[in-house]
């Protein structure tokens, strides 16, 4: 019996392609920034002759105003145009390029770093809001399972990158750098990224009170994990006193976003099943990627004896493991869906790491990084059909929501993994030998892993095209369930 023919509606057709390798083209600097600018602390501080403290605040301030932007860039993109916002985000991230390579002393730098930080707080969640419209729910799992692969590739190569400009030009080339490629993506996209249709009705009025609710509390949750991630430790009472105001903050917008017409995102939307699955499984997989992120480099450095560049670079095999896995993830998921998927990578990337975990002084190095492919494959089985299942799971009106959410769940979890990671390798540190001292940190990720897999089991195959009813447009009276 002859195979049925490939739905045509299902295929990366060419005007999808290219505006997929356009806004990847702009919203990959953002990304690669992201991470770039950590190996240069050291090189950055001796510089300007600033301390630890305050220049670090370079990395914390340009993470601090991504989160606090991101909840606005779908309420900006409904109210000016996902093309509009684009643009404008894009020009304001090379603008803080263009000054920090001009820094004169740290405070500027840190001035413009948030500059920077704002523009990719508006580029991150437009780019797949935008994308994940153009596709349809047909060809989300394939479009996200192409982009998916090169945005986690970001963080990977962004150390990588780096170190190179570091060692070979001088530390303004970090900033440098993003101005050739990004005045050309500035260009193809004024031309080819498509004007956004005229509005029907009246625009929705802005959250303000969950502006202020919202983005003042993800901004505090994320300097808290920050801060213990770091010689504070989750004792220290800034970290403290940050958490519980960014949880109060946040569950204050929770009660207010129940009851408004048009919060900045729908938390109802938590109340379908492929929804809240997804971005569970987002969450998690920040927390594996961030932590590996972490805890690799430095395994090499302290345990093999490896210089910062070598560790850079010897996390690029774990990206190749992405660039497999997330492609094939995509393609399978209107398949077999995320209930296969998901178990399937999480049991591939507890493998890999129990590779680590279970490793000593005499591990062959080729070894090591077959577990760093094998952990990046189970990472991209994991998040492509997570977030497939977090767009198919929502009507289209609550894209922009959506995105927000993968967002900001994917930033928290990095932010937590590398905190707990760094607290579980230096309380082992206290008792063990360097490489037990891993292996024990490494083993917490196993049981993160497997998670992440019975989190998986919980979603379900799309059943249709269309999103799931569930989610009412209009607010619900207090005493009604949604």
């Amino acid at each position: 019996m002859a195979a049925a023919p490939p739905d045509p509606e299902t295929r990366i057709d060419g005007p999808l392609l290219r505006l997929m390798l356009v806004m990847l083209l702009g919203g990959v600097m953002g990304i690669l920034d992201t991470t770039i600018v950590n190996v240069g602390i050291d090189t950055l501080g001796a510089h300007f002759d600033a301390p630890l403290k305050t220049i670090e605040w370079v990395a914390t301030g340009y993470l601090l105003a991504l989160a606090a932007t991101v909840p606005l860039a779908g309420w900006a993109a409904e109210r000016f145009g996902g093309k509009t916002v684009w643009l404008v985000g894009l020009t304001v991230f090379l603008a803080g390029s263009a000054l920090s390579a001009l820094a004169w002393n740290a405070e500027s730098l840190i001035a413009f770093r948030v500059l920077q930080g704002i523009g990719v707080g508006a580029l991150e969640p437009t780019l797949l809001t935008m994308l994940a419209r153009a596709a349809g729910p047909k060809r989300a799992g394939k479009m996200i399972g192409i982009v998916g692969a090169v945005v986690t590739l970001g963080p990977i190569l962004g150390p990588v990158l780096g170190g190179v400009l570091l060692e070979h030009a001088s530390w303004r080339w970090m900033f440098l750098i993003n101005l050739p490629i990004g005045l050309i993506a500035l260009a193809l996209a004024y031309k080819e990224i498509p004007a956004d249709p005229p509005r029907e009705g009246d625009p929705s009025p802005l959250d303000a009170r969950g502006i202020a609710l919202l983005c003042p509390g993800f901004a505090a949750v994320v300097y808290g994990l920050s801060q213990a991630a770091g010689d504070s430790g989750f004792g220290a009472p800034q970290v403290i006193v940050a958490l519980v105001a960014g949880v109060l903050l946040i569950a204050g917008y929770v009660a207010h976003a129940l009851r408004a017409r048009y919060p900045l995102i729908d938390v109802r939307l938590f109340a379908i099943r492929g929804f809240a699955g997804g971005i569970g499984a987002v969450f998690l997989t920040g927390i594996l990627l961030f932590s590996l992120l972490f805890l690799i480099p430095l395994y090499y450095q302290l345990a093999r004896d490896r210089g910062v560049m070598a560790a850079g670079l010897l996390l690029v095999p774990q990206g190749v493991g992405v660039w497999i896995g997330m492609p094939i993830a995509g393609q399978l998921f209107d398949k077999v869906g995320a209930r296969a998927l998901i178990p399937f990578g999480g049991v591939l990337a507890a493998l890999g790491i129990l590779g680590f975990s279970t490793a000593d002084g005499g591990t062959n190095t080729g070894l090591l990084l077959a577990y760093s492919v094998v952990t990046g494959a189970g990472l991209g089985f994991v998040g492509a059909p997570a977030m497939s299942s977090v767009f198919g799971s929502v009507p289209p009106e609550s894209i922009p929501s959506a995105t927000a959410a993968v967002y900001l769940s994917n930033q928290i979890g990095g932010t937590f993994g590398i905190a707990v990671a760094a607290l579980v390798l230096q309380r082992r540190s206290e008792s063990h030998a360097v490489i037990a001292s891993f292996q024990g940190t490494f083993a917490y990720l196993i049981a993160i892993a497997a998670v992440v897999g019975a989190v998986g089991l919980i979603l379900r195959k799309p059943t249709s095209a269309a999103a799931p009813d569930l989610v009412p447009t209009e607010p619900q009276p207090a005493h009604q369930e949604v």
